[in-house]
């Protein structure tokens, strides 16, 4: 049995597809920070939304969601988890548009968390460089309005 050549078409896809560069370096970067954060018991994605949470800017659990570029079933399911574990919940809801707020056992989370996020993104930053960083993360904005089509 003879093995096909390469279509250098396929090759030149897998060089060059953004989707895949970036779903790769977000998972290299997720990995990254969940393996650091596993001592607080949060994932990066439950710190991150707790974080957003406290905020107390969020009118809708579809207002949080746009903002940050999530499904909102996935926001919801994550939601579902942190109010099951008692660091968020429900606070109002109009219809469909919940409203969630963290409670103190949340905080507490956040602030036990806080020292584990800040070693991996000196370890991510520092190794990548600041400057480098600013111009990258200015980079991923102009590209996810590049992916909405907008200018």
């Amino acid at each position: 049995m003879t093995t096909p050549s390469p279509d250098p078409r396929l090759d030149a896809i897998a060089r060059s597809c953004v989707a895949l560069h970036v779903r790769m370096t977000a998972r290299a970067v997720t990995r990254a920070y969940d393996e650091a954060m596993r001592p607080s018991g949060l994932k990066i994605t439950q710190f991150v939304l707790l974080s957003a949470l406290s905020t107390g800017q969020w009118k809708s659990v579809t207002e949080l969601a746009e903002r940050f570029a999530l499904e909102r079933t996935s926001l919801t399911r994550n939601l579902q988890l942190l109010a099951a574990e008692g660091m968020v919940e429900p606070v109002e809801c109009r219809g469909r548009a919940s409203v969630y707020a963290v409670t103190e056992k949340g905080r507490a989370a956040i602030e036990a968390a806080i020292p584990y996020w800040r070693m991996a993104q000196d370890k991510i930053e520092g190794g990548f460089g600041e400057e480098r960083w600013r111009e990258t993360r200015d980079g991923l904005k102009a590209l996810r309005r590049a992916a909405r089509g907008e200018r």
